[in-house]
């Protein structure tokens, strides 16, 4: 560590940390460097906590959410699918603990449908240290180590048209701060912005579905995904802030489209052919106790296994709730990427693929 950067970056903790009146915002490229400085270990882990609660407690501008997430993208190993689309889906890092998530399985089922997909992850992170992608997928028998170039090449086989990403490979330096980001405790601007650091690009468009939970970050979210180059952007209000759209609910579904058009529009199940009392898949009765006292790694570990074994049904075209859930997301995603004019042409579509097991052969290929 230089005097020179950790005298930087006391400039800018000195301008962000001052109380709710007297902090001064960063520009774009202050916050790339603050953030690039942190990346490369050239400031003391204090000074990189105290910068990242600082920026959270005054609120994020733009330009500093920009400058951020510029760095992060820096920082990330990338590879080039050799795809016309590809689709991001950007699940929370922090993962699941109310419900059995199926958007691990949206890839692959994406992928069998046409339509090329990558998700990427990690192992936990706090402050929720849910069920994620790689928990579920490892009990699920699939290779969750592999490099930007590797899930490059899965993507664009056509026999397979999917991959996961994890941030332990493709930024190890983000991956580095994970400790950290524990004794924060509050979530820092990384468990938005890393949701979009795209490790694996179509060569042509790279198309981004992400999930919210607060309606601030509905505008944020489209317009940060417009400054990483996405040729489009997805944004829904969904279950625990991911990708997987309420089966009993209606949901909000906002962005960009590719020529640049803005949209907006409210998703109704009942258009999907769903007809549903429960908003999501529930968990188990007998897993709802162990995960309120303690999300224990024992307890995660068996969430992990019942999310596997329910996701894997479904694509087998096993009917149930995480069968639909699986259907309408994907139909929904296949009808915004202008691959079908209706969006119940595109629910027959997808419970065609899921109900002749293409979408299963997919996944485990």
């Amino acid at each position: 560590m230089s005097n020179t950067s950790q005298n930087t970056m006391k400039t800018y903790i000195g301008r962000i940390a001052t109380g709710p009146e007297l902090s001064k915002d960063l520009s774009l490229e202050e916050a790339r460097d603050g953030m690039r400085l942190i990346l490369e270990n050239q400031v003391d882990p204090v000074q990189a906590a105290i910068f990242l609660i600082a920026l959270r407690m005054k609120r994020e501008t733009e330009d500093e959410n920009r400058g951020v997430l510029d760095a992060l993208r820096d920082a990330t190993h990338t590879a080039i699918a050799d795809v016309d689309e590809l689709v991001d889906i950007a699940d929370p890092y922090n993962g699941f603990e109310r419900h059995l998530p199926p958007s691990p399985f949206l890839p692959a089922l994406l992928a069998a449908c046409g339509l090329p997909a990558v998700s990427h992850g990690l192992a936990a992170v706090g402050p929720k240290y849910g069920v994620t992608h790689r928990q579920i997928l490892i009990a699920a028998g699939v290779e969750v180590n592999l490099t930007p170039a590797q899930a490059a090449t899965r993507i664009a086989d056509p026999a397979i048209g999917w991959a996961y990403v994890d941030q332990s490979v493709s930024c190890p330096t983000l991956h580095r701060l994970v400790p950290l980001r524990e004794l924060i405790v509050k979530r820092p601007c990384l468990s938005t912005l890393e949701k979009m650091t795209g490790p694996v690009r179509a060569r042509g468009h790279t198309r981004l579905v992400i999930g919210y939970v607060h309606k601030a970050y509905q505008p944020l979210l489209a317009t940060l995904a417009h400054h990483a180059s996405y040729a489009s952007a997805m944004v829904v209000r969904g279950i625990e802030g991911g990708t997987t759209l309420a089966l009993r609910n209606t949901t909000l579904c906002s962005g960009y489209h590719v020529d640049g058009t803005a949209f907006s529009i409210t998703l109704e199940p009942g258009i999907a052919g769903v007809a549903s009392d429960q908003r999501t898949v529930p968990l188990p009765a007998e897993l709802v106790e162990k995960i309120k006292n303690s999300a224990t790694t024992t307890a995660l570990s068996t969430l992990a296994k019942v999310a596997a074994s329910a996701g894997i049904e479904a694509l087998r075209g096993t009917p149930g709730l995480s069968y639909d859930s699986l259907m309408y997301t994907a139909a929904v995603i296949l009808w915004n990427h202008d691959r079908f004019n209706t969006l119940p042409d595109a629910v027959t579509h997808v419970r065609k693929i899921l109900d002749s097991g293409l979408a299963l052969t997919h996944f485990h290929s």
